[in-house]
């Protein structure tokens, strides 16, 4: 993985991704891109769920989030790698 550009703040049990927040405002759709921009750097696909938690809400906020299934296709895109 490139820890220059992806650095989530967790990586718990080697399998889960988490990244925590402290946002007042809800959940976006940009933060789930972060974690899917996570499993598309991770090259040993060894990180199959991803945790975004929001402390900054009045209400402890929380996804679950997963790979996409065209994962391979988004590496492709992004990065320019061939996947088999």
């Amino acid at each position: 993985m490139d820890t220059n550009k992806y650095n989530p703040d967790f990586r718990a049990e080697g399998h889960v991704w988490v990244e925590l927040k402290a946002q007042s405002h809800q959940l976006t759709g940009d933060d789930e891109a972060q974690m899917i921009d996570y499993f598309a750097a991770d090259e040993d696909e060894t990180c199959n769920v991803g945790l975004l938690v929001n402390f900054g809400r009045p209400r402890l906020e929380w996804k679950r989030i997963f790979p996409p299934k065209k994962i391979a296709e988004f590496r492709r895109k992004k990065w320019g790698r061939l996947i088999h």
